[in-house]
């Protein structure tokens, strides 16, 4: 296993951790098919992202990122309906964080041709 830092792999698992925190919140409130949907986008980006790192070819690992990035996209949906939605729990925090990871992964995309 590679043990050299890497960005957006610490990004992705670390709001993973953060997204399942946050699901667990939602499901104590009852909020069951938010919490779905948002655990699983939001941890899915992560297994993305770290199966991008073995990548067959720069086109595969490209693919994969484009994965993760839409991942991203539904995700940051899912936050933004509970920071509009009355009576949701929101956090600053995660959404903050996963603008920081649509721009991390965006400008992977747009290098690797």
């Amino acid at each position: 296993m590679n043990e050299k830092p890497n960005l957006i792999v610490d990004l992705t698992f670390n709001f993973s951790l953060k997204i399942i925190a946050f699901t667990e919140v939602l499901e104590s409130q009852k909020r069951y098919n938010l919490a779905n949907q948002s655990f699983r986008s939001g941890t899915s980006i992560g297994a993305n992202v770290r199966e991008a790192q073995g990548a067959e070819s720069k086109v595969d690992f490209r693919h994969k990122c484009k994965i993760a990035y839409k991942e991203t996209q539904e995700t940051e949906y899912w936050l933004t309906l509970c920071k509009h939605a009355e009576n949701y729990p929101f956090e600053e925090e995660l959404y903050d964080y996963i603008k920081s990871i649509i721009k991390v992964l965006g400008k992977i995309i747009s290098s690797t041709h």
